[in-house]
């Protein structure tokens, strides 16, 4: 698949996680809609971070020639979403919400802020 291929598709996965993730953050928690939407949440980020590990860096430094910095984002993804899974089925709220705040502001606001920068695609699109 071409990396323009992935790119849309990690666009489409990830604007509406941004939607669900943000209204989870802000509403209350515990109630069938938040398990509901958090189940569908998580699932929209670690598809999303998958996505990510195909397409390889294209601004800064890389890691055998494919891998650069933000992808570390993708694998924060990673691992906090089986860990925010675990930690609510063990009924565990701290350890599941220190693993959705990672994963709200590392894995959407901290790769988000990377992708308005110089040389990316959404930077080209928005600011020319």
């Amino acid at each position: 698949m071409h990396y323009e291929q992935l790119m849309y598709i990690h666009l489409v996965l990830i604007l509406p996680a941004f939607l669900i993730g943000s209204y989870l953050l802000i509403n209350r928690k515990g109630t069938p809609n938040h398990r509901r939407l958090g189940k569908a949440y998580m699932l929209l980020m670690l598809i999303s971070a998958i996505v990510t590990l195909f397409m390889p860096a294209k601004v800064g430094p890389q890691l055998f020639n494919h891998f650069g910095l933000v992808h570390g984002l993708s694998f924060l993804v990673l691992y906090s979403v089986p860990a925010a899974y675990k930690a609510a089925k063990r009924h565990d709220v701290s350890a599941h919400k220190r693993n959705m705040i990672n994963l709200y502001f590392g894995g959407l606001i901290i790769a988000g802020a990377f992708t308005f920068m110089p040389g990316r695609f959404l930077h080209t699109l928005i600011f020319g």
